[in-house]
Order: C-alpha cells, then structure tokens, then sequence
C-alpha cells in the first residue's frame, strides 16, 4: 500500500524543483525582450509625436518584418532541438559541427533576404495599401532598416544557438547594448536643433532632423551592432565555437535540422504572410485604423514577454531531457511550465485591460486612435492566458523537433478564421478595426483547443510513442 501511495502523492505534487532551473533560462530572455520592447515603446513614441502620418508610415510594413524575421527563427528553430538534444545526450562534438553549420546559414539567409528586401523596398508599401502620401516615405524607411541584414539574421541564429546551451544571459545583454544605441541615435537623428531647459539652464540639443528616415537609420546601425557583438561571443563561447570545424554543407548535420526547421519555417512563413495580408486590410481602413492597430501591436507586445520568455527555456529543457531520455523530467517540466505560464499571462491579461487607454496615450494623442486602440487592446487582454497554454506547448514541441502539428495548426487558425474572417468583417461588412481583432481572438482561442487536445493525448512527446511501440512488441 505504501509503494502504491507514494506514486500517487509523486504524481498530484507540483515538481517545485523544477521552478529554480525554468526561472533561470526565462529571465534574461524575458528581460531581453522587455528592453527590446521598451525600446520598440520609444521608438513609437518618438515617431508618434511627429504625427498619425509618420505613424502610420513605419507601422505599415512592420508585418513584413514579422514575415522576416520569423522565417529566419524558424532556421534557428532547427538548430535549438537539434543542440539541446545534442548537449542532453552528451555529443558535444555535434553541438559543435552544428554550430559551424549555422555559420552557413547565417551567410546563405542574411545575402538572400538582403537582395529580396532591399529590391522589393519600393512595391511592398503598394502590396501592403499603404495611402498613396505616404509610401515613398515607407519605402524608404523600410529599405533603410533592411541594409545591414545579414547582421540581423546573425543575431537571430547565433543569439537562439546560445539559449539552446542555456547561455541566454549573452544574448539579454547583447539585446540591452542594441536597445541603448538604438534610443541614443534616435534622440539625436530624429529631431532637429532645440534648445531645453535643465534646471533653468537651456542647453542646446544638436539634431539631425530626419524625422522617419532618422528611426530607420538609428534601427539599422543598433542592427549592426547587435549583430557584430553577438558574432563575436558566439565564437568565443567554448560549448558552441565553430573554430576549427568546417561551415562546407554537412548533410549529416543539416539534415536533420532542416527536418525540424522546414515545417517550422512554412508555419512562420505561412502565418506571418497571413499578417501582412491581415494588416493589408486593416491598411485599407485608412489612417486612423492603421496607427490605432500599430500602436495598439507595440502596446501588446510587452505583455507577451512573459509567454515567449517561458517558451525560450522551455524548448531548451525539453531538448536536453529528451536528449538525456528522461521521460520524468519532461513531464515535470512540462507541468511546472504551464502552471508558470497561465500565473504570468493572467497577470499581464490583467493589467493590460486595466491600464489599455493610459497605455495608448503614450503614442498618441489623437482621441479616435486612443479610444479604438484602447478597444482592441481590452478585448485581447481576456485571451492571453488561452494564448500563453499555446506557447508553452509549442515551445516544448520545437525542443524535441515536432514541429508538423504547429504548422498544421497555426496555418488553419490563420488563414482559416482569421483571414476569411476577416475579409468578410472588413471588406464585405465594412465591420472595422473592432471585427478583425475579433477574429484575431477566435483564431488564439482555436489554438488553445487544438493544443490542448494534442497536449492531453500524449502525442506531443516522443517517448510516449517509443513506450506504445514497445508494449505493442
């Protein structure tokens, strides 16, 4: 009875001891992403007071960002699993010839998407209906901010290649560096010459006063620089150097990495095309919708830090305990994040709802932009501990390399609810900015099901399969 009850008590226990490890790998992503965030806050701000137009011409293109960058991660994604298993099982030689790899990867993505984003500059705010005054100047900024590209496929790669060894305080610092360089060069290419007054002293401020053009070319030089020192400690980093290891394609390698990165990739590249398309409709609402949607996403972002922190450190323990073969610790690990999650996201749902309006005057000052965005804002705050339970799992999934049910998933949710949705709300109802963010949710809510169902059955880790195959023998 004894042996019997001690099995019960192990598996109604919350597994605590897991609580130290997650917090450690989560807090410098979580704080890496708050900086970049805040930064993301100020660059909206700083561009916002120069009015809804120069608002409206930087948001216009940011989904194409997404697009981007995502696939670039999706790349990187492929190297997590197959580096946290790696060092889980001990092969650390592997970790290293992977890391080699990424340094191909890292040349091949930064030299193509330079050629794409830079040739396309011109047509993409025509693709994205951004209103005819404004995009010459969203074309510019947009072929600006995409120049040093191969530094920002460098910092995606190289920067998820350390958190997959459970160095995520390099990249956290890394990111604070690009964050400063970023708000320094801003204050002073932005704005013209002026004088303020300190203490009653006026002090005279130089200025470049590029306005847009200004935020762009601040954008692009932290870029630049983030790329650079994330290069530098990558191969100063003794786990994962590829000193001494060839960067010639190593199939061996390569294959399966690209066997996770690929289903992950068309995931990221099929919805962050949804996006664009998204806000393609959302941009034909006119001004008002768009820099009410744009502030209302940079709002949103900081009270996603939480989710995607925990998702950082939650692929990388999968890995390493699907590497090391431990069943236990995956199903500890996977409970404990959860329970983290949904605590975080219910926190940050929270405050977000309360403090919507406040949150939206910070870049606006236009009372239609407030008073909508602050609307939109509201109404996803109740849908952020469904999105967090998402996340986790996902993230747990990209660690041990099951990333075909994501893509399936994610690929339904966006285009079939919210793209269709949206489309009829907007462009056949003429429902508004209210109806699409309402399809945004209903397809965060289909997620929660779909991954939840999946979560409950087992299937999402690969040794539940192993055993059935095993019993069934």
């Amino acid at each position: 009875m004894k042996k019997g009850s001690d099995i019960r008590t192990r598996r109604s226990s919350l597994p605590w001891h897991m609580l130290p490890v997650i917090l450690t790998l989560a807090w410098p992503t979580m704080l890496e992403q708050l900086m970049q965030t805040a930064v993301q806050y100020i660059d909206t701000a700083m561009v916002g007071s120069l009015g809804t137009d120069a608002t409206a011409a930087v948001g216009a293109t940011t989904t194409v960002n997404w697009l981007i960058g995502s696939t670039i991660s999706a790349l990187a994604v492929g190297f997590l699993a197959f580096i946290s298993q790696a060092e889980g099982a001990g092969r650390h030689t592997d970790t290293k010839k992977a890391s080699a790899q990424a340094v191909l990867a890292v040349l091949v993505m930064g030299a193509l998407f330079t050629a794409v984003t830079l040739s396309l500059s011109g047509v993409i705010p025509v693709w994205m209906q951004v209103d005819k005054p404004i995009r010459k100047l969203s074309s510019q900024y947009f072929f600006i901010l995409y120049t040093p590209m191969l530094a920002r496929a460098a910092t995606i790669i190289f920067g998820t290649i350390l958190r997959a060894v459970g160095d995520t305080k390099t990249p956290m610092r890394v990111g604070i560096i690009v964050n400063i360089v970023n708000v320094i060069l801003n204050f002073f290419l932005i704005y013209h010459t002026r004088t303020v007054k300190i203490f009653s002293c006026p002090i005279v401020i130089p200025g470049a006063g590029l306005e847009v053009i200004g935020a762009a070319i601040a954008s692009a030089i932290a870029f630049l620089v983030g790329g650079i020192c994330l290069t530098v400690a990558f191969f100063k980093n003794e786990k994962v150097s590829p000193k001494g290891y060839s960067i010639a394609p190593d199939m061996q390698i390569l294959r399966p990495c690209l066997k996770v990165a690929f289903p992950n990739a068309m995931q990221r590249f099929g919805t962050s095309l949804g996006y664009v398309a998204f806000a393609s409709m959302i941009n034909s609402l006119g001004e008002i919708a768009t820099a009410a949607h744009s502030i209302a996403n940079t709002v949103e972002s900081a009270f996603y830090i939480p989710g995607y922190g925990m998702q950082t450190a939650a692929a990388t323990l999968a890995g390493n305990a699907l590497g090391a073969k431990d069943k236990q610790k995956i199903r500890d690990l996977s409970r404990m994040c959860l329970i983290i999650e949904v605590t975080l996201m219910i926190i940050s749902g929270s405050l977000l709802f309360i403090f919507a309006p406040e949150m939206m005057k910070i870049f606006s000052s236009d009372a239609k932009v407030i008073a909508l965005g602050a609307t939109v804002l509201k109404m996803v705050a109740l849908s952020e501990p469904f999105y967090g339970v998402s996340i986790i799992i996902e993230g747990m999934m990209q660690g041990m390399g099951k990333t075909m049910a994501p893509f399936i998933y994610n690929i339904i949710g966006m285009w079939g609810i919210r793209i269709v949705g949206t489309f009829i709300c907007t462009q056949y109802l003429s429902m508004g900015l209210v109806s699409a963010w309402a399809c945004m949710i209903l397809h965060n809510m289909l997620l929660f099901c779909m991954f939840v169902v999946y979560y409950v059955s087992g299937r999402w880790n690969p040794m539940n399969r192993k055993e059935k195959t095993k019993l069934s023998a």
